[in-house]
Protein backbone atom coordinates (compact mmCIF):
# COMPACT_ATOMS: atom_id res chain seq x y z
CA UNK A 1 0.00 0.00 0.00
CA UNK A 2 1.37 3.41 -1.03
CA UNK A 3 1.78 6.10 1.59
CA UNK A 4 0.48 9.61 0.98
CA UNK A 5 4.08 10.83 0.81
CA UNK A 6 4.99 8.19 -1.78
CA UNK A 7 1.90 8.97 -3.85
CA UNK A 8 2.75 12.68 -3.85
CA UNK A 9 6.33 11.99 -4.93
CA UNK A 10 5.07 9.78 -7.75
CA UNK A 11 2.74 12.51 -9.01
CA UNK A 12 5.58 15.04 -8.95
CA UNK A 13 7.74 12.73 -11.06
CA UNK A 14 4.86 12.24 -13.49
CA UNK A 15 4.35 16.00 -13.78
CA UNK A 16 8.07 16.55 -14.34
CA UNK A 17 8.13 13.82 -17.01
CA UNK A 18 5.11 15.33 -18.81
CA UNK A 19 6.64 18.81 -18.65
CA UNK A 20 9.96 17.63 -20.08
CA UNK A 21 8.22 15.68 -22.84
CA UNK A 22 6.02 18.65 -23.73
CA UNK A 23 9.04 20.96 -23.79
CA UNK A 24 10.93 18.60 -26.12
CA UNK A 25 7.95 18.36 -28.46
CA UNK A 26 7.59 22.15 -28.56
CA UNK A 27 11.29 22.56 -29.33
CA UNK A 28 11.08 19.97 -32.12
CA UNK A 29 8.01 21.71 -33.56
CA UNK A 30 9.71 25.10 -33.50
CA UNK A 31 12.83 23.72 -35.15
CA UNK A 32 10.76 22.05 -37.86
CA UNK A 33 8.94 25.24 -38.81
CA UNK A 34 11.93 27.57 -38.50
CA UNK A 35 14.08 27.96 -41.62
CA UNK A 36 16.80 30.01 -39.99
CA UNK A 37 16.39 32.75 -42.60
CA UNK A 38 14.94 36.20 -42.07
CA UNK A 39 11.45 36.42 -43.51
CA UNK A 40 10.71 38.88 -46.29
CA UNK A 41 8.51 41.48 -44.64
CA UNK A 42 8.14 44.32 -47.12
CA UNK A 43 6.17 44.21 -50.35
CA UNK A 44 8.30 44.43 -53.50
CA UNK A 45 7.93 47.59 -55.55
CA UNK A 46 6.62 47.61 -59.10
CA UNK A 47 9.79 48.89 -60.81
CA UNK A 48 9.56 47.27 -64.25
CA UNK A 49 7.30 45.11 -66.40
CA UNK A 50 7.63 41.49 -67.51
CA UNK A 51 8.46 42.69 -71.02
CA UNK A 52 11.39 44.80 -69.78
CA UNK A 53 14.94 43.47 -69.95
CA UNK A 54 15.38 44.33 -66.26
CA UNK A 55 12.82 41.63 -65.42
CA UNK A 56 15.01 39.05 -67.15
CA UNK A 57 18.11 40.36 -65.39
CA UNK A 58 16.43 40.06 -62.00
CA UNK A 59 15.15 36.57 -62.74
CA UNK A 60 18.45 35.36 -64.12
CA UNK A 61 20.99 37.13 -61.93
CA UNK A 62 19.42 38.11 -58.60
CA UNK A 63 17.20 35.08 -58.07
CA UNK A 64 18.47 32.20 -60.13
CA UNK A 65 20.54 30.83 -63.01
CA UNK A 66 20.38 32.69 -66.31
CA UNK A 67 17.69 31.95 -68.83
CA UNK A 68 19.13 29.93 -71.70
CA UNK A 69 17.77 29.63 -75.23
CA UNK A 70 17.44 26.68 -77.56
CA UNK A 71 14.91 24.60 -75.65
CA UNK A 72 11.99 22.49 -76.76
CA UNK A 73 9.19 22.06 -74.21
CA UNK A 74 6.24 19.73 -74.83
CA UNK A 75 3.09 19.89 -72.71
CA UNK A 76 1.65 16.63 -71.37
CA UNK A 77 -1.91 16.64 -70.05
CA UNK A 78 -2.97 14.06 -67.46
CA UNK A 79 -1.72 10.55 -66.89
CA UNK A 80 -2.63 9.12 -70.30
CA UNK A 81 -0.08 11.48 -71.87
CA UNK A 82 2.35 11.91 -68.97
CA UNK A 83 3.19 8.37 -67.91
CA UNK A 84 3.73 6.86 -71.40
CA UNK A 85 6.11 9.72 -72.27
CA UNK A 86 8.10 9.28 -69.06
CA UNK A 87 8.30 5.50 -69.43
CA UNK A 88 9.31 5.76 -73.10
CA UNK A 89 12.13 8.12 -72.14
CA UNK A 90 13.31 5.81 -69.35
CA UNK A 91 13.36 2.83 -71.71
CA UNK A 92 15.42 4.83 -74.22
CA UNK A 93 18.16 5.71 -71.68
CA UNK A 94 21.70 4.84 -72.74
CA UNK A 95 23.88 6.33 -69.98
CA UNK A 96 22.00 7.62 -66.94
CA UNK A 97 18.63 8.14 -65.29
CA UNK A 98 18.18 10.53 -62.37
CA UNK A 99 14.70 10.58 -60.85
CA UNK A 100 13.39 12.54 -57.86
CA UNK A 101 9.79 12.55 -56.68
CA UNK A 102 7.69 13.27 -53.62
CA UNK A 103 5.06 10.57 -54.11
CA UNK A 104 5.97 7.07 -55.29
CA UNK A 105 3.21 4.60 -54.47
CA UNK A 106 3.69 1.20 -56.03
CA UNK A 107 0.17 0.34 -57.19
CA UNK A 108 0.06 -0.48 -60.93
CA UNK A 109 1.98 2.53 -62.27
CA UNK A 110 4.65 2.24 -59.58
CA UNK A 111 5.30 -1.36 -60.62
CA UNK A 112 5.66 -0.24 -64.24
CA UNK A 113 8.25 2.36 -63.30
CA UNK A 114 10.11 -0.11 -61.07
CA UNK A 115 10.24 -2.62 -63.94
CA UNK A 116 11.45 -0.01 -66.45
CA UNK A 117 14.12 1.38 -64.11
CA UNK A 118 15.31 -2.13 -63.21
CA UNK A 119 15.57 -3.20 -66.85
CA UNK A 120 17.74 -0.18 -67.69
CA UNK A 121 19.97 -0.74 -64.66
CA UNK A 122 20.54 -4.37 -65.65
CA UNK A 123 21.54 -3.11 -69.10
CA UNK A 124 24.32 -1.02 -67.61
CA UNK A 125 22.57 2.36 -67.36
CA UNK A 126 23.38 4.27 -64.15
CA UNK A 127 20.01 4.69 -62.43
CA UNK A 128 19.44 6.86 -59.36
CA UNK A 129 16.03 7.16 -57.67
CA UNK A 130 15.43 9.65 -54.85
CA UNK A 131 12.01 9.55 -53.19
CA UNK A 132 10.72 11.51 -50.24
CA UNK A 133 10.61 9.25 -47.19
CA UNK A 134 7.22 10.56 -46.02
CA UNK A 135 5.53 11.13 -49.37
CA UNK A 136 6.55 7.72 -50.71
CA UNK A 137 5.64 5.66 -47.66
CA UNK A 138 3.42 3.42 -49.80
CA UNK A 139 6.15 2.06 -52.05
CA UNK A 140 6.33 -1.74 -51.84
CA UNK A 141 9.42 -3.31 -50.30
CA UNK A 142 9.33 -5.82 -53.16
CA UNK A 143 9.70 -2.98 -55.68
CA UNK A 144 12.60 -1.53 -53.72
CA UNK A 145 14.30 -4.95 -53.58
CA UNK A 146 13.69 -5.53 -57.29
CA UNK A 147 15.33 -2.22 -58.18
CA UNK A 148 18.18 -2.69 -55.70
CA UNK A 149 18.94 -6.17 -57.04
CA UNK A 150 18.97 -4.78 -60.60
CA UNK A 151 21.50 -2.10 -59.66
CA UNK A 152 19.26 0.92 -59.15
CA UNK A 153 20.71 3.25 -56.53
CA UNK A 154 17.66 3.92 -54.36
CA UNK A 155 17.61 6.62 -51.68
CA UNK A 156 14.94 8.02 -49.32
CA UNK A 157 15.11 11.75 -48.67
CA UNK A 158 15.21 12.93 -45.06
CA UNK A 159 14.28 9.63 -43.44
CA UNK A 160 13.42 10.26 -39.81
CA UNK A 161 16.16 9.55 -37.27
CA UNK A 162 17.15 10.91 -33.88
CA UNK A 163 19.91 13.07 -35.37
CA UNK A 164 17.69 14.85 -37.93
CA UNK A 165 14.38 15.09 -36.12
CA UNK A 166 14.53 18.88 -36.33
CA UNK A 167 14.36 18.57 -40.13
CA UNK A 168 11.48 16.12 -40.26
CA UNK A 169 9.13 18.76 -41.66
CA UNK A 170 11.47 19.59 -44.54
CA UNK A 171 10.42 17.37 -47.43
CA UNK A 172 11.48 17.18 -51.06
CA UNK A 173 8.46 18.00 -53.20
CA UNK A 174 10.44 18.16 -56.44
CA UNK A 175 9.35 16.16 -59.50
CA UNK A 176 12.41 15.67 -61.68
CA UNK A 177 13.29 13.01 -64.25
CA UNK A 178 16.41 13.41 -66.39
CA UNK A 179 17.48 10.94 -69.08
CA UNK A 180 21.14 10.89 -70.23
CA UNK A 181 21.43 14.54 -69.13
CA UNK A 182 19.55 15.48 -72.33
CA UNK A 183 15.82 14.89 -71.78
CA UNK A 184 14.00 16.19 -68.73
CA UNK A 185 10.55 16.08 -67.17
CA UNK A 186 8.96 18.21 -64.48
CA UNK A 187 5.50 19.31 -63.41
CA UNK A 188 2.92 18.31 -60.86
CA UNK A 189 2.52 14.57 -61.28
CA UNK A 190 3.52 11.94 -58.73
CA UNK A 191 3.87 8.20 -59.26
CA UNK A 192 0.45 6.95 -58.22
CA UNK A 193 -2.61 5.49 -59.91
CA UNK A 194 -4.71 8.53 -59.04
CA UNK A 195 -2.84 10.37 -61.80
CA UNK A 196 -3.71 7.76 -64.43
CA UNK A 197 -6.38 8.39 -67.05
CA UNK A 198 -7.46 11.72 -68.50
CA UNK A 199 -9.17 13.44 -65.55
CA UNK A 200 -12.39 11.75 -66.61
CA UNK A 201 -13.82 11.28 -63.10
CA UNK A 202 -13.06 12.00 -59.42
CA UNK A 203 -10.73 8.98 -59.22
CA UNK A 204 -8.41 10.36 -61.90
CA UNK A 205 -6.73 13.70 -61.21
CA UNK A 206 -6.24 16.68 -63.50
CA UNK A 207 -2.54 17.58 -63.86
CA UNK A 208 0.07 18.91 -66.28
CA UNK A 209 3.65 17.78 -66.82
CA UNK A 210 6.35 18.92 -69.26
CA UNK A 211 8.93 17.14 -71.41
CA UNK A 212 12.07 19.23 -72.01
CA UNK A 213 15.00 19.05 -74.41
CA UNK A 214 17.85 21.53 -74.78
CA UNK A 215 20.47 23.31 -72.66
CA UNK A 216 18.11 23.99 -69.73
CA UNK A 217 18.05 20.25 -68.97
CA UNK A 218 21.52 20.75 -67.47
CA UNK A 219 19.96 23.09 -64.90
CA UNK A 220 17.30 20.47 -64.21
CA UNK A 221 20.07 17.94 -63.58
CA UNK A 222 21.75 20.38 -61.18
CA UNK A 223 18.53 20.64 -59.19
CA UNK A 224 18.46 16.85 -58.84
CA UNK A 225 22.11 16.77 -57.79
CA UNK A 226 21.39 19.28 -55.01
CA UNK A 227 19.26 16.83 -53.04
CA UNK A 228 21.19 13.75 -54.16
CA UNK A 229 24.37 15.13 -52.60
CA UNK A 230 22.50 16.11 -49.43
CA UNK A 231 21.03 12.62 -49.15
CA UNK A 232 24.00 10.45 -50.14
CA UNK A 233 27.12 12.60 -49.97
CA UNK A 234 27.93 11.44 -53.52
CA UNK A 235 28.71 13.82 -56.37
CA UNK A 236 27.68 12.65 -59.83
CA UNK A 237 29.61 14.86 -62.23
CA UNK A 238 30.77 12.69 -65.12
CA UNK A 239 29.83 12.98 -68.77
CA UNK A 240 26.98 10.51 -68.27
CA UNK A 241 25.15 13.20 -66.28
CA UNK A 242 26.55 16.50 -67.55
CA UNK A 243 27.48 16.63 -71.21
CA UNK A 244 27.23 19.20 -73.96
CA UNK A 245 23.57 19.64 -74.89
CA UNK A 246 22.75 21.02 -78.32
CA UNK A 247 19.93 23.41 -79.10
CA UNK A 248 16.63 21.58 -79.56
CA UNK A 249 14.12 24.40 -80.00
CA UNK A 250 13.43 28.11 -79.63
CA UNK A 251 12.26 28.55 -76.04
CA UNK A 252 14.21 30.52 -73.43
CA UNK A 253 14.01 28.93 -70.00
CA UNK A 254 15.63 28.50 -66.59
CA UNK A 255 15.25 26.05 -63.70
CA UNK A 256 14.55 27.70 -60.38
CA UNK A 257 14.95 25.64 -57.21
CA UNK A 258 14.65 26.30 -53.48
CA UNK A 259 14.99 24.52 -50.15
CA UNK A 260 15.21 25.50 -46.47
CA UNK A 261 18.93 24.74 -46.54
CA UNK A 262 19.57 26.92 -49.56
CA UNK A 263 17.25 29.90 -49.18
CA UNK A 264 13.85 28.89 -47.89
CA UNK A 265 11.99 31.87 -49.32
CA UNK A 266 13.67 32.20 -52.71
CA UNK A 267 10.78 30.47 -54.49
CA UNK A 268 8.25 32.88 -53.02
CA UNK A 269 10.49 35.77 -54.04
CA UNK A 270 10.49 34.47 -57.60
CA UNK A 271 6.68 34.38 -57.62
CA UNK A 272 6.47 37.83 -56.02
CA UNK A 273 8.89 39.25 -58.56
CA UNK A 274 6.72 38.01 -61.42
CA UNK A 275 3.48 39.21 -59.81
CA UNK A 276 4.96 42.63 -59.07
CA UNK A 277 6.15 42.95 -62.68
CA UNK A 278 2.69 42.14 -64.08
CA UNK A 279 0.89 44.91 -65.95
CA UNK A 280 -1.93 43.14 -67.78
CA UNK A 281 -2.82 39.57 -66.79
CA UNK A 282 -2.07 36.77 -64.31
CA UNK A 283 -3.49 33.27 -64.82
CA UNK A 284 -2.67 31.02 -61.86
CA UNK A 285 -3.51 27.33 -61.54
CA UNK A 286 -2.77 26.12 -58.03
CA UNK A 287 -3.51 22.79 -56.37
CA UNK A 288 -3.03 24.29 -52.90
CA UNK A 289 -3.62 28.03 -52.83
CA UNK A 290 -3.02 29.43 -49.34
CA UNK A 291 -1.40 32.85 -49.87
CA UNK A 292 0.42 34.48 -46.97
CA UNK A 293 0.03 38.18 -46.15
CA UNK A 294 2.87 39.25 -48.44
CA UNK A 295 1.45 37.31 -51.40
CA UNK A 296 -2.00 38.76 -50.79
CA UNK A 297 -0.54 42.28 -50.77
CA UNK A 298 1.28 41.58 -54.05
CA UNK A 299 -1.89 40.29 -55.73
CA UNK A 300 -3.98 43.19 -54.42
CA UNK A 301 -1.38 45.69 -55.64
CA UNK A 302 -1.43 44.07 -59.08
CA UNK A 303 -5.23 44.31 -59.17
CA UNK A 304 -5.06 47.99 -58.22
CA UNK A 305 -2.63 48.54 -61.14
CA UNK A 306 -5.32 47.18 -63.45
CA UNK A 307 -3.94 43.64 -63.78
CA UNK A 308 -6.62 41.02 -64.44
CA UNK A 309 -6.03 38.17 -61.96
CA UNK A 310 -7.71 34.79 -62.49
CA UNK A 311 -7.04 31.81 -60.23
CA UNK A 312 -8.19 28.19 -60.48
CA UNK A 313 -8.05 25.95 -57.41
CA UNK A 314 -9.55 22.55 -56.55
CA UNK A 315 -13.27 22.35 -55.88
CA UNK A 316 -15.22 19.70 -53.98
CA UNK A 317 -12.91 16.89 -55.11
CA UNK A 318 -9.80 17.74 -53.11
CA UNK A 319 -7.53 15.34 -51.28
CA UNK A 320 -7.26 17.65 -48.27
CA UNK A 321 -10.41 19.45 -47.17
CA UNK A 322 -8.52 21.27 -44.45
CA UNK A 323 -6.39 22.99 -47.10
CA UNK A 324 -9.52 24.08 -48.93
CA UNK A 325 -10.91 25.62 -45.72
CA UNK A 326 -7.62 27.43 -45.06
CA UNK A 327 -7.55 28.60 -48.69
CA UNK A 328 -11.08 30.02 -48.53
CA UNK A 329 -10.24 31.95 -45.37
CA UNK A 330 -7.57 33.86 -47.33
CA UNK A 331 -9.66 34.92 -50.32
CA UNK A 332 -11.42 37.99 -48.90
CA UNK A 333 -8.96 40.77 -49.76
CA UNK A 334 -8.13 39.58 -53.25
CA UNK A 335 -11.79 38.94 -54.12
CA UNK A 336 -12.76 42.38 -52.85
CA UNK A 337 -9.95 43.89 -54.96
CA UNK A 338 -11.34 42.22 -58.09
CA UNK A 339 -9.64 38.83 -58.48
CA UNK A 340 -11.61 36.09 -60.21
CA UNK A 341 -11.54 32.84 -58.21
CA UNK A 342 -12.60 29.52 -59.73
CA UNK A 343 -12.96 26.00 -58.32
CA UNK A 344 -12.44 23.06 -60.67
CA UNK A 345 -15.42 20.71 -60.53
CA UNK A 346 -14.77 17.35 -62.30
CA UNK A 347 -11.94 15.96 -60.14
CA UNK A 348 -8.92 16.90 -58.01
CA UNK A 349 -7.09 19.80 -59.68
CA UNK A 350 -3.35 19.32 -59.12
CA UNK A 351 -1.84 21.78 -61.65
CA UNK A 352 0.86 24.29 -60.69
CA UNK A 353 1.17 26.83 -63.50
CA UNK A 354 1.32 30.65 -63.51
CA UNK A 355 1.33 32.81 -66.65
CA UNK A 356 2.08 36.54 -66.44
CA UNK A 357 1.36 39.09 -69.19
CA UNK A 358 1.16 36.37 -71.85
CA UNK A 359 4.98 36.08 -71.90
CA UNK A 360 6.31 34.53 -68.66
CA UNK A 361 5.29 31.07 -67.45
CA UNK A 362 6.42 29.16 -64.37
CA UNK A 363 5.61 25.47 -63.98
CA UNK A 364 6.81 22.69 -61.70
CA UNK A 365 6.25 21.30 -58.23
CA UNK A 366 5.57 24.50 -56.27
CA UNK A 367 2.21 25.15 -54.66
CA UNK A 368 1.16 28.69 -53.81
CA UNK A 369 1.35 28.15 -50.06
CA UNK A 370 3.74 28.62 -47.11
CA UNK A 371 4.83 24.97 -47.10
CA UNK A 372 6.14 25.15 -50.66
CA UNK A 373 7.55 28.63 -50.16
CA UNK A 374 9.41 27.92 -46.90
CA UNK A 375 9.62 24.25 -45.89
CA UNK A 376 9.80 22.05 -48.98
CA UNK A 377 12.55 21.55 -51.52
CA UNK A 378 10.91 22.66 -54.78
CA UNK A 379 11.89 23.12 -58.42
CA UNK A 380 10.20 25.11 -61.17
CA UNK A 381 10.84 25.59 -64.86
CA UNK A 382 10.47 29.23 -65.96
CA UNK A 383 9.79 29.86 -69.65
CA UNK A 384 10.00 33.28 -71.29
CA UNK A 385 8.15 32.78 -74.55
CA UNK A 386 4.90 34.29 -75.86
CA UNK A 387 3.78 31.26 -77.91
CA UNK A 388 4.32 28.91 -74.99
CA UNK A 389 2.48 31.27 -72.64
CA UNK A 390 -0.52 31.47 -74.97
CA UNK A 391 -0.67 27.68 -75.19
CA UNK A 392 -0.83 27.53 -71.39
CA UNK A 393 -3.54 30.19 -71.32
CA UNK A 394 -5.63 28.13 -73.76
CA UNK A 395 -5.31 25.14 -71.39
CA UNK A 396 -6.26 27.46 -68.51
CA UNK A 397 -9.39 28.55 -70.39
CA UNK A 398 -10.43 24.93 -70.89
CA UNK A 399 -10.01 24.25 -67.15
CA UNK A 400 -11.83 27.49 -66.38
CA UNK A 401 -14.81 26.32 -68.45
CA UNK A 402 -15.08 23.31 -66.12
CA UNK A 403 -14.84 25.42 -62.99
CA UNK A 404 -17.31 27.31 -60.83
CA UNK A 405 -16.60 30.95 -60.04
CA UNK A 406 -16.86 32.18 -56.43
CA UNK A 407 -17.53 35.89 -56.02
CA UNK A 408 -16.87 38.13 -53.04
CA UNK A 409 -20.59 37.86 -52.19
CA UNK A 410 -20.32 34.06 -52.27
CA UNK A 411 -17.28 34.23 -50.00
CA UNK A 412 -19.09 36.46 -47.49
CA UNK A 413 -22.13 34.17 -47.52
CA UNK A 414 -20.28 30.94 -46.74
CA UNK A 415 -21.52 29.11 -43.60
CA UNK A 416 -20.37 30.34 -40.20
CA UNK A 417 -18.92 26.92 -39.37
CA UNK A 418 -16.74 27.09 -42.48
CA UNK A 419 -15.56 30.59 -41.55
CA UNK A 420 -14.60 29.50 -38.04
CA UNK A 421 -12.89 26.32 -39.18
CA UNK A 422 -11.02 28.16 -41.94
CA UNK A 423 -9.75 30.76 -39.49
CA UNK A 424 -8.53 28.06 -37.11
CA UNK A 425 -6.71 25.89 -39.66
CA UNK A 426 -5.14 28.87 -41.44
CA UNK A 427 -3.07 29.41 -38.31
CA UNK A 428 -1.26 26.18 -39.17
CA UNK A 429 -1.03 26.82 -42.92
CA UNK A 430 2.70 26.04 -43.08
CA UNK A 431 1.95 22.45 -42.11
CA UNK A 432 -0.97 21.90 -44.52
Amino acid sequence: MKTKKGSTAGKKKEIIFISITATILVIIAVLNFATGDKHVQKELEHLYATHDTQFLRAMGVVFGPALVGGNKIDVLLNGDEIFPAMLEAIRSAKKSITFETYIYWSETIGHEFADALSERARSGVKVHLLVDWLGSDRIDKDDIKKMHDAGVEFQSYNQIAWYNISRFNNRTHRKLLIIDGRIGFTGGVGISDQWRGKAQDPDHWRDTHFRIEGPVVTQLQSAFMDNWIKSTGKVLHSEEYFSHVDSAGTRSAQVFSSSPAGGGESMELMYLLAINAAEHTIELSSAYFVPDDLSIKALVSALKRGVKVQIITPGPHIDNGTVRAASHSRWGEILKAGAEMYEYQPTMFHCKVMVVDEIFTTVGSTNFDPRSFRLNAEANLNIYDADFAMAQINIFRNDQAQSQRLTYADWQARPLTEKIWGSIVSIFDAEL
